[in-house]
């Protein structure tokens, strides 16, 4: 059980690193930036469901990925607002390891979405005239469907190995979020097997997926190169520039944070790029796609 494993009934998350007197002014942007990530992509949502002109593969996927965001984005910022206006730090033991379950299940979605959109358009750009038999919609629903499932699979897999952890003296965590890392820096027990399976789970969920989004672009741009036409380049990159600008947002960031070591020897520079991926990129994204 729970109690047999930890003798920590609740972790206290320290937030972000802001000054007392700020708390308002950030609370506000922060609010502001929930309130227009959850309505730009419900928006997305309603307009390629309503649009029959946007249902194609592209848009199929673009409607997951904002579900996706809304959800991401749900599951840290409402308690880091929660944290900011009543002041009370604690979230009980369950309530962390769920947080870190659906934090790092979105999180892959989110990663696997993207490569499916990138694999679309190289299809689209490379193969235009096999382009509807190989992106049918039994396609698309089977990839959507395989990125949800190994997504569960990782996320169960490292809150399971969470779950067997035991938890002493220390139940601080430097984040506004449940993050993994910091939970299992404040574990009292050997946690080499979980940080093999981060190793391994992180090659699978983001680094694969990213050396997949490089190399459908790196055919894309051959195949620009090879009929090197202005036409031919604008289509593209209207074609392509959104979902490139998502890509650099959406990876840069999370490799700001746990592939880059902290160069002030702090938190505040991976608090940082935290919020960039969970509050940032989510909000961006309907209004990158808008431009589209």
């Amino acid at each position: 059980t729970v109690e047999n494993q930890s003798s920590v009934s609740e972790f206290l998350l320290l937030g972000l690193p802001i000054r007392p007197e700020q708390q308002s002014v950030f609370f506000a942007l922060f609010l502001g930036m929930y309130l227009t990530t959850v309505l730009g992509n419900l928006l997305i949502i309603l307009l390629i469901r309503l649009d029959s002109r946007l249902h194609t593969p592209m848009y199929f996927f673009l409607s997951h990925l904002a579900l996706t965001d809304i959800t991401f984005s749900s599951v840290t910022v409402p308690k880091m607002l929660m944290i900011m206006q009543t002041k009370r730090k604690s979230i009980p033991y369950a309530g962390c390891l769920s947080q870190t379950y659906f934090f790092i299940l979105l999180a892959d979605l989110d990663s696997f979405l993207i490569t499916s959109m990138a694999y679309d358009r190289y299809v689209a750009i490379c193969h235009p005239l096999h382009y509807t038999a190989i992106m049918s919609q039994s396609v698309c629903v089977k990839l959507v469907l395989g990125s949800w499932v190994i997504a569960c699979a990782c996320a169960l897999l490292h809150t399971l190995l969470l779950a067997q952890l035991s938890f002493c003296a220390d139940n601080t965590i430097p984040y506004f979020f449940c993050d993994l890392a910091a939970l299992l820096k404040l574990s009292c027990s050997d946690t080499s097997l979980n940080q093999l399976v981060i190793f391994t789970a992180g090659l699978t969920a983001i680094m694969l997926p990213f050396v997949c989004i490089l190399v459908s672009y790196g055919h894309i741009g051959a195949t620009i190169l090879r009929v090197p036409s202005a036409k031919g380049i604008c289509k593209a990159l209207s074609t392509c520039g959104s979902h490139l600008s998502v890509v650099t947002l959406y990876y840069g960031a999370i490799i700001g944070v746990y592939f880059l070591p902290s160069s002030n020897g702090t938190n505040d520079s991976n608090i940082i790029a935290s919020v960039m991926y969970t509050v940032v990129t989510p909000m961006l994204n309907p209004f990158i796609y808008s431009l589209r």
